[in-house]
């Protein structure tokens, strides 16, 4: 049974981190000032504003932040300031033993899913493929934090994965399915291929979204994880949107879903929104979900997060 972090509660500590690529600092600033208005308290890590060239800080750096996050009790969610590029080289830094005693809350997307699923793969904990700190900024639309802050907060045994209105959902593969959900950024999940941190699929529903790659250049990655096994060994496919993602040799997004996903005969699910899209789904990476494409439906069947607990030590998990 995967972990649950401790639920997230107005007034509670976030913790600001850098895991990819830099953000610019009036822009951390100001969202940060969003996420205070909005009565939560923020800690920023030491290399928070930090640059080397297309990535914040060196991987130990970046690395060093989120396992003091991790460590410290008296932050409760774990937010990181974009994707970019360059979390992967976090990973072999980090300590999975201090993560599964010190289960906290940590979303993101776009590169940020890498990270997302070895938590799940490596330290049990479920993840939520959700906001990161750039999208704290008022012209976020409502449904995005709705969908967020229900999910990290929420303590109800089922919710509903629904689009914003108007967004259908369209099932195009039948089947009736139950399993822990993985995946996020098309990308970044074949990145996880020959890496100690591959994407394990086996019992488990596949969720894949993608952003400005062409067509032709979808098909590959979707070829690559069907030659890796990928797609043999899901229960069913959740797929998200492809935002700008330009037709290639007169073949779109929608042309290789019909021609080369449906094929595989999984039950399939699409047009998902969330990831790189303007509205975006909270997504617990790990949690127990039902996909049901008689029903057109995906539901969360179990609470991602738990009731928090009393906060342990911070010197004596520093120090372990």
């Amino acid at each position: 049974m995967a972990i649950r972090p401790p639920a997230l509660r107005r007034g509670d500590t976030i913790g600001v981190v850098a895991m990819g690529s830099p953000l610019e600092a009036d822009v951390i600033d100001a969202r940060v000032q969003v996420l205070r208005g909005m009565g939560f308290q923020v800690v920023l890590g030491r290399y928070a504003y930090a640059r080397n060239g297309f990535l914040a800080g060196t991987d130990q750096e970046r690395a060093y932040d989120l396992m003091t996050m991790f460590a410290n009790p008296q932050v409760n969610m774990i937010l990181p300031t974009r994707g970019g590029v360059g979390v992967s080289g976090m990973l072999p830094y980090l300590d999975f033993g201090i993560i599964r005693s010190n289960p906290k809350i940590i979303s993101g997307y776009s590169d940020v899913t890498f990270l997302l699923n070895a938590l799940y793969l490596y330290g049990g904990l479920i993840t939520f493929h959700s906001l990161m700190l750039i999208d704290f900024k008022p012209e976020t639309p409502a449904y995005n934090f709705d969908q967020f802050f229900t999910a990290v907060s929420s303590l109800s045994s089922y919710r509903s994965i629904v689009n914003p209105p108007n967004v259908p959902l369209v099932s195009r593969v039948p089947g009736n399915v139950i399993g822990p959900i993985v995946g996020g950024n098309l990308t970044s999940i074949v990145d996880t291929l020959g890496t100690p941190y591959e994407i394990d699929t086996r019992g488990r529903v596949l969720f894949l979204e993608e952003t400005h790659e062409p067509a032709n250049t979808v098909y590959r990655y979707l070829n690559h994880l069907k030659l890796a096994g990928k797609f043999q060994d899901c229960l069913g496919i959740v797929m998200g949107e492809c935002t700008d993602c330009p037709a290639a040799y007169e073949k779109s997004y929608e042309n290789v879903i019909t021609e080369f996903v449906v094929p595989l005969g999984k039950p399939l699910l699409t047009n998902l929104a969330t990831g790189h899209g303007r509205y975006k789904v909270a997504i617990p990476i790990g949690a127990i979900v039902n996909l049901n494409t008689f029903n057109n439906t995906l539901t969360v069947l179990e609470p991602a997060v738990s009731v928090q607990k009393t906060k342990q030590n911070y010197r004596r998990l520093v120090e372990s």
